[in-house]
């Protein structure tokens, strides 16, 4: 992060006025697309920078303990930044998910913690840092804010980020929430659309085998199984043949 570009950030963070916002701007909530949480982290991070005085960037993570960490920033070295952390499991932000609590760099000219982060942080031009944890179900968001000035940062936690941070791990656990719903009704509905065929094909089966509909159930199950195919392309397969070559196949299945 060199001179020129410190500049253009730090402007882009004011108003045209000179000025930084009070409060942040509170949008209205929205349905899941594509590309979330990338897109709430995005939108987390260009928000924060705008409404913290003195900050020049900003980083957000996810973390729902799977191995998938969706992360945005504000400029490319502070990528650099998580990806260092997420991989050495040292920084601020590892301890800031443990702990719960906001983890503070004053000053990274003289904080001899995590080496690597620190030497990375210098090089982008970064002197301070805070990193700010937000827990919401079994998710935990990290905003980390970067300054170029020592101790600017210290009063961050308790400004507007807090509700950006609140808001932005509320809507990450109600979109997979959303999206899990989604995925369940989906699967019913491939259900549903299977069903009359799944029945058409029993009825098949028990009239070749003379069986109950439990047991021809468990028999379009069992080929299902042994041949690797979909429930519904067996019984498909059943109807399409009217149950001819059924008792072969059953008798196949019992050697």
């Amino acid at each position: 992060m060199r001179k020129s570009e410190q500049t253009d950030i730090v402007r882009d963070t004011q108003d045209a006025d000179g000025t930084y916002p009070a409060e942040p701007a509170q949008a209205a909530p929205e349905a899941p697309e594509p590309g979330l949480p990338a897109r709430r982290l995005s939108e987390l991070v260009e928000e924060a920078v705008r409404c913290t005085a003195d900050c020049c960037g900003a980083v957000a993570t996810v973390s729902d303990g799977t191995d998938e960490r969706p992360s945005a920033a504000t400029h490319p070295d502070l990528t650099a930044l998580v990806s260092l952390q997420l991989r050495s499991g040292e920084g601020p932000i590892p301890v800031a998910e443990e702990c719960g609590s906001p983890v503070d760099a004053t000053d990274l000219l003289r904080d001899r913690r995590w080496p690597e982060y620190r030497a990375l942080a210098l090089d982008a031009g970064v002197r301070s840092s805070v990193t700010i944890p937000f827990r919401s179900a079994d998710l935990t968001v990290t905003l980390s804010l970067y300054g170029f000035r020592p101790g600017t940062l210290a009063d961050a936690p308790h400004g507007p980020v807090r509700a950006l941070g609140d808001l932005a791990a509320t809507c990450l656990v109600r979109d997979r929430s959303y999206q899990a719903a989604l995925t369940e009704l989906d699967q019913l509905g491939a259900a549903l659309r299977t069903r009359p065929v799944v029945d058409q094909a029993c009825g098949i089966v028990m009239h070749v085998l003379g069986c109950d509909a439990d047991a021809a159930f468990t028999v379009l199950r069992r080929i299902s199984q042994a041949s690797n195919r979909k429930l519904a392309d067996v019984a498909s397969a059943v109807v399409d043949k009217r149950g001819r070559g059924l008792e072969r196949e059953f008798a196949a299945l019992k050697r």
